[in-house]
């Protein structure tokens, strides 16, 4: 390994006698295979040097990916914004009469993903807001229309919350016949949004009225259930405590133990600068390095951890992979839930910066697909030229 984590990893060395007793214990039970406890993430969590244990060779991506670091070719998609709710950290939903609603044609949509799909991409992403008119037959017309264009394009739509709103109110059907409709018109996976903080007590302040923490989980345990795959992610860095992020942490690997039907986990913190939670001081750059880290342990059953660079900014995803993350998300372009709330990161990034922010790391850069699967399994010739 070379590069920036090589840098950090042997600075962490180097001063490993910053490293407390309480954590080396810790080290050597996650070194062991053993899984740790809610206790011990939360020693983690409020551990001093975690920082430095972090960056040791047990959280790298080449823990368990082998020296590899993932990308992936897709493009966002908001098809509306236009929403039911209004959660308080949300700048992203409109109502219809607000001038930043807005609602996107099939047609527009089409015509945004076939070009995206002539640039090579693999995956569509699509989520949007509960919206309260559009009906059952826009939402199948939609993916229908998708899939017709390409066979092979992996579409990745709706969080647990649209299919509720969709199941409950919009298709008037149970959640697992609503899946199965969407499903036959060509839905391949569903996203990992609308998670935030499990705990009753932080839902209730910043996203009154949405699902429960079971009602989220149940829509992916039926997902699951059916022989389906998903992601799924945490919003942190707003009002929750440690306790309440480890607890979200539980619940997720609890569901994982159950149901094996999560491919990856993609925690990301919250942008204030436009919502009704301003007032909030982002967290830092130490926090959200923290956190990755600390993911990557206690998540002992998910093979992947993804570090979203819409949050993160680019620099510090690539020293991301130092603290367990072995994927960069993707290329995305046009994002917008993050940008509305007041994220200044880019809305897209190339195939070639990915690619060399990933070696630039120490780390072999691999397209992959929507299951996390390398494509081709080696190295692009792009990225052997940056080597």
């Amino acid at each position: 390994m070379d590069g920036v984590c090589q840098t950090q990893i042997v600075k962490s060395f180097t001063r490993s006698r910053l490293v407390s007793t309480s954590l080396s214990h810790l080290y050597e039970k996650v070194s062991a295979g053993e899984r740790i406890t809610e206790e011990d993430a939360i020693t983690l969590f409020r551990a001093g040097d975690i920082i430095h244990w972090g960056k040791s060779p047990a959280l790298s991506a080449g823990a368990k990916n082998e020296n590899r670091a993932t990308y992936i070719l897709n493009r966002y998609i908001n098809y509306s914004n236009i929403c039911v709710l209004s959660c308080q950290f949300c700048a992203f939903g409109a109502r219809k009469r607000d001038p930043h609603a807005f609602e996107m044609a099939i047609s527009e949509i089409e015509t945004a993903t076939a070009e995206s799909v002539r640039q090579g991409i693999t995956e569509v992403h699509m989520v949007g807001g509960l919206h309260p008119t559009l009906p059952a037959e826009w939402y199948v017309r939609l993916i229908e229309t998708l899939r017709a264009l390409d066979p092979n394009l992996h579409i990745k739509a709706f969080t647990a919350i649209e299919i509720r709103h969709l199941a409950e109110r919009i298709f008037k059907l149970p959640i697992q016949d609503t899946l199965e409709i969407l499903r036959r018109a060509g839905l391949n996976s569903l996203t990992g949004g609308g998670a935030e903080i499990f705990d009753p007590i932080v839902r209730d302040k910043i996203c009154r009225g949405k699902e429960t923490a079971e009602e989220w989980k149940e829509v992916h345990r039926t997902w699951h259930g059916m022989g389906e795959r998903s992601t799924c992610t945490m919003l942190f860095g707003h009002i929750e405590t440690i306790e309440q992020r480890v607890d979200h942490l539980r619940q997720l690997r609890d569901l994982q133990d159950e149901t094996h039907g999560f491919t990856g986990f993609i925690p990301f913190s919250f942008v204030p600068e436009t919502t009704e939670l301003s007032h909030i001081r982002a967290a830092s750059a130490v926090d959200q390095l923290r956190t990755l880290a600390v993911s990557r342990v206690y998540l002992d059953n998910f093979d992947h951890l993804t570090g979203y660079w819409i949050a993160l900014t680019l620099p510090l995803a690539q020293l991301s992979l130092c603290y367990g993350v072995d994927d960069l998300h993707g290329t995305l372009k046009e994002e917008k839930i993050f940008h509305m709330a007041g994220s200044k990161t880019p809305q897209e990034q190339t195939v070639e910066t990915l690619e060399r922010t990933i070696v630039e790391a120490g780390f072999e850069p691999l397209q992959r697909d929507s299951y996390y699967r390398p494509i081709n399994g080696r190295r692009t010739a792009a990225s052997a030229s940056l080597a």
